[in-house]
């Protein structure tokens, strides 16, 4: 005589009942106080759980064993219980009785597979005119001939009689007197497929794998004002599987270093050197844009432009995602180039002094209340970038960016065209 009787009253029937008077009471229960057939009825619902919970007990001798022995608590040292829908499933195979009355699958249809994520390396330019580039995406797609059985016609896959299906089997060890450990693992005779298939019955094309291998290409739009780390999503194109919903391949966008600009934000940032006469007097330059435009850049007149200074050129910018007439500005901080060592010779220094603003006053000083130290260059920086490299040898930096470190390569095999 069984140690608690709970679950078979749950099921009513009696403990002496068979595996196939179990499965018959347990369908005719659980089809009684589905959610789907009960909506808005919290005690057909707690109801549904019992009878859910009582039969995966009793359908696995393993577990009913235990149960039969010591009760609920000894179930308790071998881990949670399933979830009531997902044990409903499995017993119709995946799908639900209700659903050409109730619209679908119960609680939303099946499960999803694992999303494929993958980096996909694009350029300035990519992210400022837009691009569509072709990649190809090898997945498991289901066998076409069986239609993911996996056996041929007229084959048989039968549920494995080990595990009853699930996959998984309980073991069972005694610690002493009264005390058992219960661990779960894989099933070693269905090799946690819940089902086995005689290599006869196998199906042909897939050899029982209920999967094959097919090839897609893929077309990757890029818009015009993506950004590094943003997605672009194919849904349900990733690894089919039986009983599963595909899962999603993902691209994410991995801007690459560009020569000349910066991206930030909708921004763009470019450093630009110049001579000193250009700095003092004005200059006329041009600049290659993104999208191969020649900008001609002119200065104000009477502009002095200044070791570190920066100008701004509106609307030159980086276009928004999906409103691409609306662009950030361009920014270009200049560097001086300065004469060499010797270049201005006495005579030429005494004309620049008629032109450039006076000196400042010599200090006053008293002899002897003074020490004369000599200025050194910096091993390294040259006139235009000296005081960069000063920044940097003292820990500084120019400039930081904003982008952040990329995601993990995915396991997705992808090839651009």
């Amino acid at each position: 005589m069984p140690k608690e009787t709970e679950f078979y009253e749950r099921l009513e029937i009696t403990p002496d009942a068979d595996q196939d008077t179990i499965k018959k009471s347990y369908r005719k229960m659980a089809i009684k106080y589905h959610p789907d057939k009960n909506p808005n009825n919290p005690a057909a619902a707690e109801k549904f759980k019992e009878v859910s919970e009582a039969y995966e007990v009793l359908s696995d001798p393993e577990k009913k064993e235990v149960y039969d022995k010591y009760g609920k608590e000894g179930l308790k040292e071998g881990g949670g219980m399933r979830d009531a829908a997902d044990i409903f499933a499995q017993f119709f195979g995946g799908g639900s009785p209700f659903s050409s009355f109730f619209g679908g699958g119960g609680r939303g249809g099946p499960k999803k597979g694992d999303d494929i994520v993958h980096e996909l390396a694009v350029t300035l330019e990519d992210l400022y005119k837009g691009k569509t580039t072709k990649l190809s995406v090898t997945r498991n797609k289901i066998c076409p001939k069986c239609e993911g059985s996996g056996t041929k016609v007229g084959g048989v896959s039968a549920s494995c009689k080990t595990c009853n299906g699930s996959g998984r089997r309980m073991v069972i060890r005694q610690l002493g007197p009264g005390m058992i450990q219960q661990m779960q693992t894989v099933c070693d005779d269905c090799g946690g497929k819940g089902e086995t298939v005689k290599e006869e019955d196998k199906c042909k094309q897939c050899k029982g794998k209920k999967v094959e291998k097919e090839k897609k290409i893929l077309h990757v739009h890029i818009d015009p004002g993506m950004r590094h780390g943003q997605k672009i999503v194919f849904a349900n194109e990733a690894d089919e599987s039986p009983g599963l919903e595909a899962g999603d391949i993902i691209f994410v966008i991995v801007e690459k270093k560009h020569d000349v600009f910066m991206h930030k934000g909708n921004d763009l940032v470019m450093e630009m050197t110049i001579p000193l006469i250009e700095a003092l007097t004005g200059f006329t330059a041009t600049i290659k844009h993104l999208d191969d435009r020649v900008l001609l850049l002119k200065t104000e007149k009477g502009d002095v432009i200044k070791p570190g200074d920066a100008r701004v050129i509106p609307n030159e910018g980086m276009p928004q995602h999906k409103r691409t007439q609306d662009r950030g500005n361009l920014y270009i901080q200049f560097n001086i180039e300065f004469p060499k060592p010797g270049f201005i010779n006495e005579k030429a220094a005494k004309e620049l002094e008629k032109i450039l603003p006076a000196r400042r006053p010599a200090p006053k000083v008293t002899e002897g209340q003074y020490e004369t130290c000599e200025l050194h260059k910096i091993p390294g920086a040259d006139s235009a970038g000296g005081r960069k490299g000063a920044q940097q040898r003292s820990g500084g930096a120019a400039y930081e960016s904003d982008e952040e470190e990329g995601p993990q390569r995915g396991g997705v095999q992808c090839q651009q065209q």
